[in-house]
């Protein structure tokens, strides 16, 4: 009998949300996890074009949490642009998570939650 293969995930949100982290500790523990630029692309479903994902997964942060995450040289008015960029991926997705409350690991365990029941 063959095994199944991993989730292939897909990974979107704004800058400083906690997508770099969530993928690299997703990978770790199996999972096909990518990292979606779609908040620096014009192209609205470059999500579903880039990686076809069996799940894909918005992180969500607000502008003074960023603030709190690292020094940034941009203001709000940025965060809103990629708002803007990532509006067909944040309709579209399977999973919605505010990471402003949320420590990386509280992220990862509330996502491996919903992976380890998604098939």
């Amino acid at each position: 009998m063959s095994e199944t293969p991993p989730l292939k995930v897909a990974i979107v949100g704004p800058c400083t949300a906690g997508k770099s982290t969530l993928v690299a500790a997703l990978n770790a523990a199996g999972y096909d996890a990518h990292h979606v630029a779609q908040e620096h692309s014009y192209v609205p479903d470059l999500w579903k074009r880039f990686t076809k994902p069996d799940i894909l997964i918005y992180l969500d942060v607000t502008y003074p949490a960023v603030r709190k995450r690292r020094a940034i040289s941009w203001g709000p008015e940025r965060l809103i642009e990629e708002s803007v960029r990532l509006a067909h991926a944040r309709e579209h997705c399977d999973l919605y998570l505010m990471t402003d409350e949320l420590s990386a690991e509280q992220v990862f365990a509330q996502v491996i939650s919903i992976l380890t029941t998604w098939r």
